[in-house]
């Protein structure tokens, strides 16, 4: 640690060749990170690159944070690795909640995002390869109608296995694209125009509600934010789509809210079951992969399905299957990302400031994320989950840029021990 605090003066600096192994080994640990989730279509090939990642941190992590720095973000990911844990040993059936580990590798990703993403060139850089890689599959997405693709029967999944982890991957880099173009000058750059038609397009095109209900909120709360006066668009754009939509469109847009909707339906009836496991289990749960194996138990008598993998809801998952005191630390990991993010968006001058559209990125993408998980298992989805770990994470990764900022600034002048 007094290596980080230890600094020389430039022209010591500039004659030492010394550091320049530890900056090469520092851009390999950011692009090894990187690389994991530009390649999150694949889930095997970003389980490798992950893996290499954790096992290559002892070499190009050179530069430790402070514990005071990440213990905001550790505490309530410790806790929940803990209650993971608890949740398995109380199982009904602990091997098979024994899978329910696998996690712990994922959670890495926020673990080593800090540590490997440092500042905000690093940052910028990771979100626009992340828009790129949206924008690439969602283009991938729409070419999918020539080859008998679009309704219902055959939604569009772009480069993923399923048209809701397409549709819950695409709603995040949505909501960092749009924070970006309205929060900053970067709407001039075509790309991104580009990117935003491609993106939006093919979230309508998968027909997912979660994710169309998450975008409306997060446009809405945007909106309110920087330019309220557009509200009052919203009835003369309502009346034009109903106009204009087609009519398969329409009708899914109408089923949102129509209890008489089969899959609604089902919803319902897992939000009852998954109630019902909450109260016979409220500290530790059914135990992790419970619902897939126990659902048939806990089902209303008129409820669709004998077995569903999940029950469609994050948090009602969360609680069933790992007990309340889990489902709260979820929470509370996403309180302290989205509470940094606010607070060093007002402190930086609001929306003048120059990084307001990373921080408001943060927030309206945490949003989007928990609306979408009352209606879908996101946060069990692995390719949606951890681009999700790394925006939870990115306002400490700005953090620790910055702070090595005020540090190498402060180092100008040599400094006396």
């Amino acid at each position: 640690m007094q290596a980080m605090l230890d600094v020389q003066s430039p022209s010591a600096s500039a004659s030492d060749p010394g550091p320049a192994p530890a900056q090469r080994a520092e851009r390999v640990g950011f692009w090894l990170f990187a690389s994991h989730l530009f390649g999150i279509f694949g889930i095997a090939l970003s389980n490798i690159l992950l893996a290499v990642s954790v096992l290559a941190a002892p070499r190009t992590v050179r530069r430790p944070l402070e514990l005071r720095e990440l213990a905001p973000l550790l505490v309530p990911l410790g806790l929940y690795v803990l209650l993971l844990a608890a949740a398995i040993a109380a199982s009904y059936q602990p091997r098979d909640s024994l899978r329910g580990l696998t996690e712990v590798f994922n959670l890495s990703t926020l673990l080593l995002a800090p540590l490997l993403v440092r500042g905000e060139k690093d940052v910028r850089r990771l979100v626009d390869g992340l828009l790129m890689i949206a924008a690439l599959s969602a283009a991938y997405g729409l070419g999918q109608y020539l080859f008998g693709y679009g309704d219902l029967d055959r939604r569009i999944r772009g480069t993923f296995s399923h048209y809701m982890t397409f549709a819950g991957f695409l709603l995040i880099c949505d909501l960092l694209l749009l924070a970006s173009m309205t929060f900053s000058d970067r709407w001039r750059q075509p790309w991104r125009w580009v990117a935003l038609a491609a993106v939006n397009v093919a979230l309508v095109g998968s027909y997912t509600r979660g994710a169309w209900v998450a975008l409306g909120f997060a446009v809405t709360a945007l909106l309110i934010v920087r330019a309220p006066r557009l509200l009052l668009a919203y009835v003369p754009a309502a009346v034009l789509f109903i106009l204009l939509a087609p009519v398969p469109l329409l009708q899914r847009v109408g089923s949102i809210a129509d209890l008489r909707d089969s899959s609604n339906y089902d919803r319902l009836c897992m939000a009852s079951a998954g109630l019902t496991m909450i109260q016979e289990r409220p500290l530790f749960g059914i135990g992790p992969e419970g619902v897939k194996h126990r659902y048939a138990i806990y089902r209303p008598a008129t409820a669709p399905r004998y077995q569903v993998p999940h029950l469609h809801n994050s948090f009602l998952n969360l609680a069933a299957e790992r007990g309340l005191p889990a489902l709260a630390s979820y929470l509370a990991l996403t309180l302290v990302s989205a509470g940094l993010a606010w607070r060093r968006y007002v402190r930086e001058g609001g929306r003048h400031g120059p990084r307001a559209d990373l921080w408001m990125g943060v927030l309206l993408a945490l949003f989007a994320f928990n609306v979408a998980g009352l209606f879908e298992n996101n946060w069990g989805d692995t390719e949606v989950q951890r681009p999700l770990l790394f925006v939870l994470a990115l306002p400490f990764c700005l953090l620790a840029g910055g702070r090595e900022r005020e540090e190498a600034e402060a180092g100008e002048a040599p400094v006396i021990h």
